[in-house]
């Protein structure tokens, strides 16, 4: 898709104030906001019934994703499935506010899959509250159990005393500091082999260059017309354009969510993910899915939004033949892109270039760990 240069300005925008901010956390509280959504993070109190944390389906281990990379989905605090993948959180900070391109009428930004939270605030809200997630039937429901948990304390000193009195200001402070921890460099270092690499650094390997050369070329892996390789401004590559697509994903047979009672999940094995369209109810968005970006991919399978793939070089072979009868067809049949995938003509070897180069974007390499 040709929208990298319509979001370089907000890309530019989100990097600069990354930049222009003391990476250490000079300001006093928000680092006390941060190190307190650090311990909300990784709290089991908060969940209905306690016993799981934001932690629990995004694990650092694993690029704050799913610590379960076997299974298609997580499992929420009342051993309900969800109904998608566990995205990463790293690098999440980043993606702008839901907005729509009037030129290319297309949307773009926004947080999970579906686009449906504008901020990290509203990203920590929804599972709180989610029957799927942490299971809370209320606002007021989740503060009683922060007030009684051994973080009350911590809370009233670092976001004042009164701070349980109002249920709302108790449930945004909350959400506003685990957004907070969402924002230090934990969830954004740039230490991967590639950033080091353009950092002059490090050498990548002829198969990983191979790899790089197919991922950038519009005639082979075209990779880079959603994920660009190259960032703006002097800044580092965020592998996403924060756009939406409907690659032609087949439904995941494996997918517990189907399975779920008719509470939960109505349709039953009939249930049809619409992505962005269940966001903004437009047809022409039906099958719409994030494009999340590649940073730390090779951390968190399983792959698409349904976790219907478990490794990479699957991946890389649905993109590559997708149309030419290897897989199932599409989970929704309409908006599918058939212009930059489906059939790219890669051999094998390519294959391994392009899975070769993905596993230079994971975070944690470091120069001494050649």
């Amino acid at each position: 898709m040709h929208k990298v240069l319509i979001l370089l300005m907000f890309y530019g925008v989100a990097v600069s104030t990354l930049a222009g901010c003391d990476s250490k956390g000079t300001d006093q509280l928000r680092n006390s906001r941060a190190a307190l959504g650090e311990k909300l993070f990784h709290s089991p109190a908060l969940s209905n019934p306690p016993g799981q944390a934001c932690a629990s389906c995004h694990d650092e281990n694993t690029a704050f994703s799913s610590p379960a990379s076997i299974l298609p989905t997580a499992v929420g605090a009342a051993g309900v499935r969800g109904r998608r993948q566990v995205p990463t959180l790293t690098y999440a900070h980043f993606a702008p506010p839901l907005a729509f391109n009037g030129t290319e009428q297309i949307f773009f930004g926004g947080l999970f899959w579906d686009g449906r939270a504008d901020s990290l605030e509203a990203q920590v809200a929804g599972p709180l509250l989610s029957p799927l997630e942490m299971n809370n039937s209320s606002k007021a429901e989740v503060v009683s159990k922060l007030a009684a948990s051994d973080l009350a304390t911590e809370f009233r000193a670092t976001l004042g005393e009164d701070i349980f009195d109002d249920v709302d200001r108790a449930f945004d402070a909350l959400a506003g500091s685990i957004a907070e921890y969402q924002r230090t460099e934990e969830f954004a270092p740039f230490t991967s082999k590639y950033d080091y690499y353009l950092s002059g650094a490090v050498e990548l390997t002829a198969q990983e260059l191979r790899g790089l050369a197919l991922f950038n070329s519009p005639n082979k892996g075209n990779c880079a017309a959603c994920h660009p390789s190259t960032g703006s401004s002097g800044a580092p590559p965020l592998f996403t354009d924060f756009t939406f697509d409907n690659l032609g994903v087949p439904k995941n047979p494996s997918n517990p969510f189907y399975k779920q009672g008719l509470d939960i999940n109505p349709e039953g094995a009939n249930f049809i993910d619409l992505g962005l369209a269940a966001t903004t109810e437009r047809a022409e968005d039906r099958g719409k899915q994030k494009v999340m970006t590649l940073r730390n991919i090779a951390k968190t399978a399983p792959y698409f939004h349904n976790g219907v793939f478990n490794d990479l070089e699957t991946v890389v072979r649905f993109y590559n033949s997708r149309d030419l009868g290897s897989f199932s067809p599409p989970e929704v049949p309409e908006n599918v892109n058939h212009d930059e995938l489906g059939n790219l003509g890669l051999s094998s070897a390519e294959i391994s270039d392009l899975v070769a180069f993905l596993h230079t974007l994971s975070d944690g390499f470091g120069p001494t760990n050649q």
